[in-house]
Parts: structure tokens; C-alpha cells; sequence
């Protein structure tokens, strides 16, 4: 299992010593080093910023929002960070959620599977530049419908430094999974248990046995956040987790679509899931956040004391996990390394 740093998003600002923790990284083998976003920091920025920093690191979104951009745009700055970093990019995307594609971006959210299909399709076809762009889907049209009736197709005047720039998709639920298997390269899971490796495996499998499936099970990257908190008590460790799941799971989406609610409740949590919820959407965070159990913390994080958790990556060695993201500080960086590196 190969390791990438995570930088995570930022709060009021920008998180500090990245370079430092970049340079480390790269130097003790970590083979990459992700950006995210969601309505504040934009992901492609800092990955420009602190990736030019870097030699051999892979520099990846994780993720960048389809709602943020037109399919047009994030293709263009696709190409435009694989050519500033020698063929290094990877471009993870992600439909999001109703809450912030309407919210905050104003966009619709009809269909986000379909939506999704078609976002990479067109970019593909506009990293392929094989022929100026036409596409009449059913979420996109390009050249657009209706308006002036002045558009015309077009071709990207830059040439990809790779026709074959990898796309992977975040993606929690099985029928998004498949799909990352089908069209994408690779899949950024989120909320991911290693105890229920099988449900995840069984997602993929059915996107690897569609007919158009790009990928198989030798060449598909699962690249996933890991969360590591190190200590002594494993409970106190666990009040790490606790607000970020009572979030997501409690606040992260409407009473009736979070996607975020519906992992832990694959899981077996429905009813700390409907508690939690009912907390939070009730105003009261800090009982949401007490409502988390141990359990479910341990379910996605790697809580504890160092032999703790070097005997529980086995269960992420075992999985299908391929690359583990981190995110943390110097000395858990090159713990990190030691254990899995």
C-alpha cells in the first residue's frame, strides 16, 4: 500500500507548514500529495502552489466539485497543471451535494450519475483532441442549444502532455462506485471501513464488468483519506473524530438526502445515525458530536496507541485500498512511513 499526503481543507485559512510537510514527504517515498475543496479554498491553487515545490510527487484534486466548473474549464486546467508538472496530475472529481451544488453554486442537481458520465466524458474527449468538441447529452450541449446560435465547436489550442490523463471519482454510494470503475481510473472513497471491504468490492466489481469498463482490478487506483489519530487513550483519540462525523453524518445534507448519513447506516449505525441527525439539525451539536460512538469512529480512523494502529493496517493492507492518504504533522508523517513505507 503506497501513502499520499492529504492537506485537507482549510479553515479560516491556509493550513501552515505544507511545503515543509511536502518535502519530508516526498523525500521519505510518499507518492503523492492531494488538495481538497468545498465552498471556501479552491483545490486547483494551492496543488499549483505547493506542488511546483515538489520533483516526483503525483499532485491530485480530492475533489474538485463538477459544479464549481463547466466541464470545459476544469478540462482546460487539467491539462494545464499535467503540463506545468511534467505528466504528474491526477484529476479527482466529484458531484457533491444538493446542499452546496444549489446553495452555493447555483446549479441544478438532477441526476448527479448521468451528470457525472457525461462531465467525464466531454473532458475526456477534450484531452483526446481528436476532433473539435461536439457533445448532445442530456445534462451538456456543446456547442450550446439555443442562445445566440453563434457558438461553434471547438478544440483545445494547448496539446495534452498525456492523452491518458487519469480521472478518479469521489464517490461513497455502490452505484457511484461502479461508476467510478466503469469510466474513471480511480476511486476516492470517503467514510471507507475496512470491515466492510466486501460491500465495496462488490461495487467495483460490478463497474469492472460493464462492457465499457476502462479498467480492471491490475491497473485501478483506490486512493483513500486515512485518518490517523495517535495516543494513548483511544477513547480521547476518538474526540478527534467525533465532530467530523457528527458533521457529516448529522449535518452534511438535508434530513432527507445525505449521502454521508447513508454510509454509517450501511454500516449498521441507523439508529446513532438517526440520533445524530436529529441532534444536529435540532441545533445541538455539541449532544450530536457525544452521540458518536467509539465504534464508529474506529470504524473509519486509526485510533491509539502506534501498535495499535500498525496492527490494524493490516486490515487496510488486506483491502482495496492501494494508496492511503495522510494528513498530520511531521512526526506522524514519518511514522506513517515507517509502518507502511
Amino acid at each position: 500500500m503506497r501513502l499520499g499526503l492529504s492537506t485537507g481543507y482549510w479553515g479560516a485559512g491556509p493550513p501552515a507548514g505544507v511545503p515543509e510537510l511536502a518535502a519530508e514527504a516526498e523525500r521519505l517515498g510518499y507518492e503523492s500529495l492531494w488538495t481538497a475543496e468545498a465552498y471556501g479554498s479552491d483545490a486547483l491553487t494551492p496543488l499549483a502552489w505547493w506542488g511546483s515545490q515538489t520533483t516526483t510527487m503525483k499532485l491530485g484534486t480530492s475533489i474538485v466539485q463538477m459544479s464549481a466548473r463547466t466541464p470545459a474549464a476544469t478540462a482546460m486546467a487539467a491539462m494545464t497543471l499535467d503540463h506545468l508538472s511534467g505528466g504528474r496530475f491526477v484529476l479527482g472529481l466529484g458531484a457533491s451535494g444538493p446542499q452546496v451544488v444549489e446553495g452555493w453554486y447555483g446549479q441544478p442537481y438532477p441526476k448527479p450519475l448521468a451528470r457525472t458520465r457525461e462531465y467525464v466524458e466531454i473532458i475526456r474527449r477534450i484531452v483526446a483532441r481528436e476532433d473539435r468538441l461536439e457533445f448532445a447529452g442530456e445534462q451538456y450541449q456543446l456547442p450550446l442549444a439555443g442562445g445566440t446560435g453563434l457558438g461553434k465547436p471547438l478544440k483545445s489550442t494547448i496539446h495534452p502532455y498525456r492523452v491518458d490523463l487519469p480521472i478518479y471519482l469521489g464517490a461513497e454510494g455502490p452505484k457511484n462506485i461502479a461508476l467510478a470503475a466503469e469510466i474513471c481510473d480511480g476511486w476516492l472513497p470517503w467514510l471507507y471501513s475496512p470491515e466492510h471491504d466486501d460491500f465495496y468490492r462488490t461495487a467495483l466489481q460490478e463497474g469492472f464488468d460493464r462492457d465499457t469498463a476502462r479498467r480492471s482490478w491490475d491497473d485501478f487506483e483506490v486512493a483513500c483519506m486515512g485518518l490517523v489519530i495517535p495516543g494513548d487513550d483511544v477513547d480521547a483519540c476518538a474526540d478527534f473524530i467525533r465532530p467530523l462525523i457528527s458533521l457529516y453524518v448529522g449535518g452534511m445534507g438535508a434530513k432527507e438526502v445525505n449521502f454521508h448519513n447513508q454510509v454509517f447506516v450501511r454500516m449498521g449505525y441507523e439508529a446513532e445515525c438517526d440520533r445524530i441527525q436529529a441532534l444536529y439539525l435540532e441545533g445541538d451539536k455539541a449532544a450530536a458530536t457525544a452521540a458518536v460512538s467509539l465504534a464508529m469512529c474506529e470504524e473509519i480512523a486509526l485510533l491509539g496507541p502506534w501498535d495499535k494502529i500498525r496492527d490494524e493496517l493490516q486490515l487496510w493492507e488486506d483491502s482495496v485500498v492501494t494508496t492511503l492518504l495522510v494528513n498530520g504533522d511531521l512526526d506522524l508523517v514519518r511514522r506513517m512511513a515507517e509502518l507502511c513505507l
